[in-house]
């Protein structure tokens, strides 16, 4: 098994995933009631949309296969659209981490959340995996709610201030990160947690390098991480698709889907391939109910060509 290598920097330093976007956000949420924190959000969206163009321009790009009758003008709206979800999202992130018990729980209406007590108790641990749609880290809230111990496997962020925030909100949820290095370590730590009947929670929609494999995605050719499915096949563990998706102000509905099994008779890339494969065929179905959830802030299909899948030969 081959580990992922670092992240390249050009696909997480989109304007707003820096520092001082972080800590402003952070310090409005805190001290600001929530229909003034909406409504900063949604005047500090729409200069972000009117001013980063690259930016503006790759969400049209990548929303194209998504929507493919859509004329510029409405795509031009979902990509407005897709500011303004990100910043809610990031914004009720905060306000959550540090709710009580009972305010977190309020904030969801959870739909076959018992996928998750059914798998735990099979003894294999669990794979829960997602894509960069809707308000995947704020899953942590609700795990801790259901008792379901929790690691998140996660790639550095580009942003030192980021990475130390983004990491104090998980330890505030009770999440342990098992952070994405150089070497063999994160899969034998994950291998080592599953084994533990531990529930690991993983981003599938990007590859790294070499940790990739082909599938169709939106009737193109989408190279995901492999990892998960790779995990899946050697050890048992399912794969669990996992959807956060915000049905009004500051709440979400919770979608776990029915767990993804991996045929171990199969040969090993066959195996890994077919997995794979469901997973986006189930992230697509989402995406395409909720596009504007669908965060890819730079241009996600030039990634999945043999000429673009070094992350150093894009230009942010």
């Amino acid at each position: 098994m081959t580990d992922t290598v670092g992240p390249d920097p050009r696909w997480l330093t989109h304007g707003l995933n820096n520092g001082w976007f972080f800590t402003l956000s952070y310090r409005l949420v805190r001290t600001l009631p929530r229909s003034v924190s909406y409504g900063l959000a949604r005047i500090g969206t729409w200069v972000a949309w009117r001013t980063m163009g690259e930016t503006t321009r790759a969400i049209e790009d990548n929303l194209r296969a998504v929507v493919p009758g859509a004329s510029a003008r409405e795509l031009s709206k979902l990509s407005l659209a897709t500011y303004r979800s990100y910043a809610q999202d990031v914004a009720d992130l905060m306000a959550g981490v540090w709710a009580s018990p009972a305010e977190s729980d309020s904030m969801f209406s959870a739909r076959g959340v018992d996928t998750f007590h059914r798998v735990r108790a099979q003894g294999r641990g669990a794979l829960i995996v997602t894509g960069h749609f809707g308000n995947w880290e704020l899953g942590g809230l609700l795990m801790r709610n259901l008792g379901v111990p929790l690691d998140v496997v996660a790639m550095p962020e580009a942003d030192e201030q980021v990475n130390r925030m983004r990491h104090a909100f998980r330890q505030q949820m009770g999440i342990e990160t098992i952070e994405v290095r150089q070497s063999l370590d994160t899969a034998l730590q994950i291998r080592q947690r599953l084994a533990q009947n531990r529930t690991i929670a993983i981003l599938m929609d990007r590859h790294v390098d070499r940790d990739r494999v082909e599938v169709q995605f939106f009737d193109r050719r989408a190279y995901f991480l492999r990892t998960p499915a790779l995990l899946s096949y050697l050890t048992g563990a399912p794969l669990v698709p996992c959807f956060i998706v915000r049905i009004g102000p500051r709440r979400f509905d919770v979608i776990a889907e029915d767990a993804i099994e991996v045929d171990r008779s199969l040969p090993r890339d066959q195996g890994v391939q077919q997995v794979a494969q469901q997973f986006a065929a189930v992230l697509e179905r989402h995406i395409r109910q909720r596009p504007e959830c669908w965060y890819q802030f730079y241009p996600y299909w030039k990634l999945q060509t043999d000429e673009g899948s070094d992350l150093r030969t894009l230009r942010p």
